[in-house]
């Protein structure tokens, strides 16, 4: 697994505020709400919906509480959420690609800036850094004793995948953005279940700075990732073992 083994360190130190168990019901519910309303509210008719209602079961969100956000997401009434990126750079050139879901705005965009006014960082133009990242769909499945890993992994070839990272808990797959969908469907002909199932951007390349300035990058992220209306933030900053252990 050549090639990815850095973001693994990256999503797990991005990953301590979206581990909060309140912020991943609120980021599917979110996105609950733009997937009713561009495909209606059954699952089964719905391949947005049906995904995010197994990333739902994954993170052990209430039935109840997702058919509720199901059922208001489509009342006609209901505020509509809009899907909005942000492209910025910060310390040494860091570059962040924040993703948000949100039914303002302009109350968004206002907090955005305001976080990058505070740590000196700068709001591109929209497009002029997703070169840096490839969009790629990232498959998390609960490793079972019974799995045959490589028979796995040759089969599911034929689904689009490009890589596969294994531990001694979880199975990782990584297909192109274009095969998300068919992996989706060859997992669920499988009857595999994943723990999550989602479109990352994955840094083509990673940055090197010194360990006080990659605090500072981590503050920023963290501030960010505290907005409500914030679901993801991916950046390209090189992340040593021995900070982590830190």
């Amino acid at each position: 697994m050549s090639g990815h083994n850095k973001w693994s360190k990256i999503k797990r130190a991005k990953g301590a505020a979206d581990a909060k168990r309140s912020k991943q019901y609120s980021n599917i519910l979110k996105q609950v709400a733009i997937a009713v309303r561009e495909s209606g509210p059954d699952p089964d008719s719905n391949p947005r919906l049906r995904l995010l209602v197994q990333n739902a079961r994954g993170c052990n969100m209430p039935k109840d509480t997702l058919q509720r956000a199901i059922s208001k997401a489509n009342d006609k009434d209901a505020a509509a959420m809009q899907e909005i990126t942000f492209e910025c750079h910060v310390n040494h050139g860091i570059a962040l690609f924040i993703e948000c879901l949100s039914d303002n705005n302009m109350r968004t965009v206002a907090n955005v800036r305001s976080i990058m006014n505070k740590f000196g960082g700068t709001l591109e133009t929209n497009g002029s850094l997703s070169f840096l990242f490839d969009r790629k769909g990232v498959f998390v499945i609960p490793r079972k004793p019974e799995m045959e890993v490589d028979e796995l992994e040759m089969t599911l070839i034929d689904g689009g995948l490009e890589e596969m990272e294994v531990d001694d808990d979880y199975i990782t797959l990584y297909t192109a953005y274009e095969d998300f969908g068919s992996m989706v469907k060859m997992l669920d002909e499988m009857g595999i279940e994943c723990e999550s199932a989602e479109l990352q951007r994955i840094p083509n390349t990673t940055r090197s700075i010194d360990t006080e300035s990659m605090k500072k990058v981590l503050k920023v992220i963290s501030m960010l990732e505290e907005d409500d209306d914030v679901t993801n933030v991916y950046h390209d900053m090189e992340i040593p073992d021995d900070f982590e252990e830190e």
